[in-house]
């Protein structure tokens, strides 16, 4: 990685014992120092492997969901004067090639402050379920803030110190990735999707969220928006 910029990974993980030392080694192996796992109140032994891989390791007592996972990591980031910081996944979903490429990608370039890598551009092999909930959420993350990404709940995000200063988590769940989308949107934030590809397996498919997690997002993000 370029030298000149300091990347920060944060990966948010909730019983993830059995990937989340793989996916620290396979991003060491991209080059990549800087590591923040943020292990949400698991009651396996994540905390443990995430120590014994000497990365840094922020601990919640109790379970928040995502979104109170990805608000300590992107803090701890900035709190270690990350240039720039990347989310991404924990049970090996995303390639390191996938996340090394948007990294060069936001740093070789003047006018992005966010990359996202959407599995929806190029969606071969993504199960047929997974895409309809996917672009139902895209299509209703449009309607509720106006701004349209084709894969609104990619955990694998790029943002730059100061994109990532700006936006502001609120939520605790799942509903993160699309308030995510919807501060890009509030901040006028310059962002391009690039086409990844998710890496299913069974264990990825069974850690992933459930049908009925779609409508429990829906109903939240509606009411956030009648909040507002």
């Amino acid at each position: 990685m370029p030298k000149t910029k300091k990347v920060v990974i944060v990966i948010p993980a909730y019983n993830e014992e059995k990937m989340v030392g793989k996916v620290i080694d396979d991003l060491r192996k991209e080059g990549f120092k800087d590591i923040i796992v943020v292990d949400d109140g698991s009651t396996d032994d994540t905390l443990k492997v995430a120590k014994e891989k000497k990365v840094y390791v922020y601990s919640h007592v109790i379970n928040r969901g995502l979104g109170g996972a990805l608000n300590t990591g992107i803090s701890a980031a900035l709190m270690n004067k990350a240039d720039i910081i990347v989310t991404c996944d924990a049970d090996g979903q995303h390639a390191p090639k996938d996340i090394k490429r948007a990294v060069e990608l936001l740093i070789s370039s003047k006018d992005l402050d966010v990359i996202i890598g959407s599995r929806l551009i190029n969606s071969e092999g993504m199960p047929f379920l997974r895409k309809v909930l996917n672009k139902g959420a895209s299509i209703f993350t449009r309607l509720l803030f106006g701004i349209y990404i084709t894969d609104t709940q990619s955990g694998l995000r790029v943002f730059s110190k100061d994109a990532a200063e700006k936006i502001e988590i609120k939520t605790n769940k799942m509903e993160v990735s699309s308030e995510i989308i919807k501060e890009i949107g509030r901040n006028k934030l310059r962002v391009k999707e690039i086409p990844i590809k998710a890496i299913y397996t069974e264990y990825s498919l069974a850690k992933g969220q459930k049908s009925t997690n779609f409508f429990k997002v829906l109903y939240k993000l509606i009411l956030r928006r009648i909040m507002k």
